[in-house]
């Protein structure tokens, strides 16, 4: 890589369960390009593959006119999946995408760059430690993000460290029972994904007002109308925000950490989930655990996706060590 001409860049994909954005970034996570397409999640794989592959292209192409030179292509996506390997196991988010070998699929289409790929709640607790929230709080060693996307999973940064598990599977708190019935999330009643994801406000909106909210109802729909102080939108992100709460809590008494951040719809809704969110908190954590600990949205704001997508890259060792230019 010493001899590469021009400057360095990466280009990152965040696949989401309701879009994919590709970007195009720098090794100080300053995005240079960026474009998206809707994952089309229930699709299958092979389907909507070929749109992410097209922009991909794009970008490398106006990099080239540009006279950068993309060295990297890193990926966060959601899991569960095997992140060395990148193979997604069966995401919930994403029922078209199970049993896909994410890596070696895009390594056939670009099998000049390296491909990195992370969970996509590690890579958002990396991208706010090292350029968001952690960026002016030096002595931040434990972290825990929630991506509180269309899904809810969570990347723990522990005594400086990230923590995968075993199996990898270490922060999928969307799985976590919070209750003995309520809505359907990561296939499971009473789900913390279920009460508390954009796919769980949907589903807890079809719940508790069955003539007004449909179980298909678009999450932008809903979110807006929590934007614009509907009455009904209100109730249904404060009982999220009492599930966030409950599940907040009991990640607070496990990790003791220092900082919780919230990505997507934490920094677009804000207080409408976080009010109740922190009452739950106030009432059920540890009082020293809840002393010790700040809960804020991403200081990374709407472009904690972004950012996120570049993180497998600018973390992994072979990489990192070299630098941009």
């Amino acid at each position: 890589m010493t001899d590469i001409p021009g400057p360095r860049s990466i280009i990152g994909l965040d696949v989401g369960g309701t879009k994919t954005a590709c970007v195009e970034g720098t090794w100080n996570a300053q995005i240079l390009q960026r474009h998206e397409v809707p994952t089309r999640a229930k699709l299958a794989f092979e389907l909507t593959f070929p749109s992410i592959v097209d922009l991909v292209r794009e970008e490398l192409a106006e990099a080239t006119r540009c006279g950068r030179t993309v060295v990297a292509l890193s990926v966060a996506v959601g899991g569960p999946l095997r992140i060395r390997e990148g193979v997604l196991i069966d995401p919930p988010h994403l029922p078209g995408w199970h049993q896909v070998n994410l890596k070696a699929r895009l390594a056939r289409e670009f099998p000049t760059l390296p491909i990195y790929i992370e969970h996509d709640g590690n890579a958002g607790a990396l991208a706010e430690l090292r350029f968001g929230a952690g960026r002016n709080r030096p002595g931040l060693r434990h972290l825990i993000f929630l991506t509180f996307g269309t899904g809810i999973g969570a990347g723990l940064i522990l005594n400086g460290r990230l923590l995968r598990g075993a199996s990898d599977t270490a922060g999928e708190v969307g799985h976590w029972r919070l209750a003995a019935d309520g809505p359907i999330g990561f296939g499971k009643r009473g789900s913390w994904e279920g009460f508390a994801s954009g796919a769980g406000l949907v589903q807890l909106a079809s719940h508790m007002f069955p003539d007004r909210w449909r179980p298909d109802t678009a999450i932008r729909d809903l979110v807006d109308a929590i934007l614009a102080d509907d009455a009904d939108a209100l109730q249904v992100a404060a009982q999220s925000g009492r599930a966030m709460g409950a599940g907040i809590a009991l990640l607070m008494d496990a990790f003791n950490p220092q900082l919780i951040v919230l990505g997507s719809l934490g920094v677009i809704l804000g207080e409408r989930v976080l009010r109740s969110a922190r009452e739950v908190i106030a009432a059920e954590a540890l009082p020293s655990a809840l002393a010790a600990c700040e809960i804020v949205p991403s200081a990374l704001g709407l472009q904690i996706g972004d950012v996120a997508s570049l993180m497998a890259a600018l973390t992994h060792s072979s990489l990192a060590r070299k630098g941009g230019r």
